[in-house]
């Protein structure tokens, strides 16, 4: 009798598929792994998900969210990068080489016109090197060994300082350009700020006013704005912003600025300021000068930070504390960020933006050196604000 039953029941089953089920395709199987290099442990490389693709909502979010693609810029915007910085950025990364114009002393750098990807407008003109830098479409590419200055960038916007010019990486190929610009090197190019305020002086161009250093300790000292002529661009820049100009060059050993003569250090014979016989005028302070000291018409009371690249492999222990002299407070974000003790993760995060840097640097791993070496004068920094007792000030709104 069970037997029957059983065999009444298997007559009723349903039929079995054609065929068994295939694989999931290729498209749908989870997303492979990729490697992170995690910037602060200097272990081993993590493993991570790619990010899933945009879905519609994601990708109707306004400007300034998720995920931007864009030719030489791209990957997940950090929010210390404004929208402006990012078209710059962009114009820079991939604008048409349209003009070039030389710079008078500057020989190794080369002033061009660019001209942004699907620009109909710009196309229909013919290129005008002043009326594209007017209109804020000109860069100066540097030298190679210049490149730290887009480092430098990043490191002014991650730090909330917001002084220096927009910044990126590139390989040219422009047929205007020699061929020493063409020839697959990676250079930097800096956004051309049109309203830098210059001195007539053909001799004292790359200043926006004359401003000696006993005359720079002076006005330090009174916590006043520089003792210069009422009209003169200068005479607005409040104490703060001296403050910012410390902070950052000694982050980035820019000696140029503050200290040209190496005063603050013992220089090696090599060093261009013992070869040009400035380092001999360190006994006399009355003739010492700063320089790169700029400002923009537009924006009088903020200067402006040009010539970043610094001294990535300045030892320290030459460290130059004079470029700190006569400073007794710092920007209060600035320290902040500092004293979180991840700015070498920030800047690895700021730095991704910039595909062409970040590739050709070998990623987290290639600039980690770097950054380890910014983040150890970080921590000299803190260590000297703490033991002079020096004192924060908050941003005031722009």
């Amino acid at each position: 009798m069970l037997l029957a039953l059983a065999l009444l029941a298997l007559l009723h089953l349903p039929p079995p598929p054609d065929h068994s089920p295939l694989p999931l395709p290729v498209s749908s199987s989870p997303d492979p792994p990729w490697e992170v290099a995690d910037p602060l442990s200097g272990g081993p490389a993590r493993r991570e998900r790619l990010p899933v693709p945009l879905t519609r909502s994601r990708r109707d979010q306004p400007p300034g969210r998720g995920r931007r693609r864009r030719r030489g810029v791209e990957r997940k915007t950090p929010p210390w990068l404004s929208e402006d910085d990012l078209r710059k950025m962009q114009l820079l990364a991939s604008g048409q080489v349209v003009s070039k114009t030389r710079i008078p002393a500057h020989g190794q750098v080369m002033r061009v016109g660019l001209q942004a990807l699907g620009d109909a407008k710009g196309s229909a003109l013919p290129a005008s090197p002043e009326r594209d830098c007017q209109d804020g479409r000109c860069g100066i590419i540097k030298r190679p060994g210049d490149l730290y200055e887009v480092l430098a960038f990043h490191l002014d916007r991650v730090l909330g300082l917001n002084r220096s010019l927009p910044a990126v990486a590139r390989r040219f190929t422009s047929h205007l350009l020699p061929y020493s610009y063409t020839d697959g090197s990676l250079r930097p190019i800096i956004w051309w700020a049109p309203d830098l305020q210059h001195l007539e002086d053909a001799n004292n161009d790359q200043n926006s006013c004359a401003l000696g250093w006993l005359q720079y300790q002076e006005m330090l000292q009174s916590r006043r704005p520089a003792v210069v002529a009422v009209d003169a661009p200068c005479s607005s820049i409040p104490h703060g912003e001296w403050s910012r100009l410390a902070l950052f060059d000694f982050l980035l050993q820019v000696h140029d600025r503050l200290d040209r003569y190496c005063c603050g250090f013992q220089p090696d014979p090599s060093e261009p300021c013992v070869e040009e016989m400035l380092h001999e005028k360190c006994r006399n302070p009355e003739e010492l000068v700063l320089v790169h000291i700029l400002v923009r018409r537009s924006a009088p009371s903020r200067l402006v930070f040009i010539d970043n690249a610094g001294r990535p492999q300045h030892p320290e222990e030459k460290l130059n504390f004079r470029l700190l002299q006569g400073i007794d407070s710092f920007p209060a974000a600035a320290v902040a960020t500092l004293r979180l003790g991840r700015l070498q993760s920030l800047l690895l995060e700021s730095l991704r933006v910039d595909r062409e840097l970040w590739d050709s640097q070998g990623g987290a791993e290639g600039l980690r050196p770097l950054l380890q070496t910014i983040d150890r004068r970080a921590r000299i920094l803190l260590q000297y604000i703490q033991e002079h007792n020096l004192t924060v000030f908050e941003d005031l709104p722009c």
